[in-house]
């Protein structure tokens, strides 16, 4: 059953109870695609240049759709990962913190992925359920079990295993998102470490990517698991929260349905 953007990200949202929106990251690349967009759908732009996350911000806990340029990023590690900066000496020395010297440095941000120079006019990021292209990315800002459910369904989805996340150094949003674009894979890694003090997470979330052309299948498999299981989780086949374990599933640790209240139909078979 294909399913709309919108049904997509209300299932996703109630199923493995996210707490943010799944962020719909569109590339364009032409002046054609940037005039398309700005016609099809209502959208914001950042007063001032801010950093790619703080774009997202807006389209995960406010549900509205950021278009973003050069001249609106703030960021110079996002602005080397789409491809609108070069790198250069003093992009290696703001590197340099997490690095033993210079030269490491100069190497780590050569092996970070990034869009070819110029290639792209704008970046489109909104919630996935009020998308209105094909996104090229769709990024989860969600916790550890979350991550677990995604990663399944898309590994049974995909037919792939094992996966191999790939963590970069400080561009989990910006230089993950490109990775799974350009490489058609999901990715899941840990915040930068600015997360916290640059207002980027609240409860440092995990970053799940997960290709466009490839989360109708993800929501088809977590759909398809519902209605074997009843439920969206996975860890207990049954219950209505995604991951739910109680010391181990330890069976004398049960509670019963003793008056009216509608339950769902996981929890009330426990």
């Amino acid at each position: 059953m294909a399913c709309s953007y919108q049904e997509m990200e209300q299932i996703l949202m109630d199923a493995l109870r996210l707490y943010h929106h799944p962020i719909a990251i569109t590339f364009l690349t032409s002046d054609t695609d940037v005039a398309s967009f700005k016609q099809s759908t209502s959208y914001v732009t950042p007063v001032k240049p801010l950093t790619f996350c703080q774009w997202e911000i807006a389209a995960r806990m406010q549900a509205r759709t950021v278009l973003g340029t050069v001249e609106t990023l703030a960021c110079t590690n996002a602005q080397v990962s789409f491809g609108w900066r070069e790198i250069d000496e003093n992009e290696v020395r703001t590197q340099s913190k997490y690095c033993v010297d210079a030269d490491q440095a100069r190497r780590f941000l050569a092996s970070k992925p990034r869009m070819p120079l110029g290639s792209l006019k704008a970046v489109a990021v909104g919630p996935l359920g009020k998308a209105i292209m094909a996104p090229s990315v769709v990024h989860f800002y969600c916790d550890s079990l979350q991550a677990y459910h995604l990663a399944v369904d898309y590994m049974a989805a995909t037919d792939t295993h094992p996966l191999q996340p790939q963590i970069f150094m400080s561009s989990s949003a910006c230089g993950g998102s490109v990775y799974t674009f350009q490489q058609t894979l999901f990715n899941y890694c840990p915040p930068c470490s600015g997360s916290y003090n640059a207002g980027k997470t609240e409860r440092g979330e995990s970053n799940v990517t997960i290709p466009g052309s490839q989360i109708g299948a993800v929501v088809e498999r977590l759909l398809a698991r519902i209605s074997k299981n009843g439920s969206s989780s996975i860890t207990r086949p049954g219950d209505c929260f995604p991951g739910a374990a109680i010391c181990k599933n330890c069976p004398l640790i049960i509670f019963r349905n003793t008056g009216d209240v509608t339950v769902c139909a996981g929890c009330e078979k426990m």
